[in-house]
């Protein structure tokens, strides 16, 4: 699977060791483009968990099998507006998380958001 639906990136989109998924941060970019959703944080925020949530469910994983995030904000100030978006995707099934600003996001971005989750036996 090309990394980033399509576009020739230098990472893999996750890598699988044993029963544990390891996804690369994820930008709020449409998929298979590298055109950040418009809208700020919030927006921003929306299309980089969806993107998560695609390539958990690639890998035979979900959004509930989520053990630990890290976020990382252009601006912490935009920390309790991220937040609000987090809680829609995660709910009460929330995991271990680490915030920080980061001095600069790829491709000009407000936030990016990677995941270890736990890819539950098909046996």
């Amino acid at each position: 699977m090309p990394p980033t639906g399509g576009v020739p990136l230098p990472f893999s989109e996750a890598v699988k060791l044993g029963d544990t998924l390891y996804v690369s941060g994820q930008i709020g970019i449409f998929p298979g483009s590298l055109t950040l959703e418009a809208g700020g944080i919030g927006p921003e925020a929306r299309r980089a968990i969806k993107n998560l949530k695609a390539i958990l469910e690639r890998h035979g994983s979900s959004l509930a099998h989520v053990v630990k995030c890290t976020v990382f904000l252009a601006d912490i100030s935009e920390w309790p507006a991220f937040n609000e978006v987090y809680r829609e995707y995660f709910g009460a099934n929330l995991p271990a998380r680490s915030a920080l600003a980061a001095s600069g996001i790829a491709l000009g971005a407000r936030v990016e958001v990677e995941c270890i989750a736990f890819v539950p036996s098909t046996k």
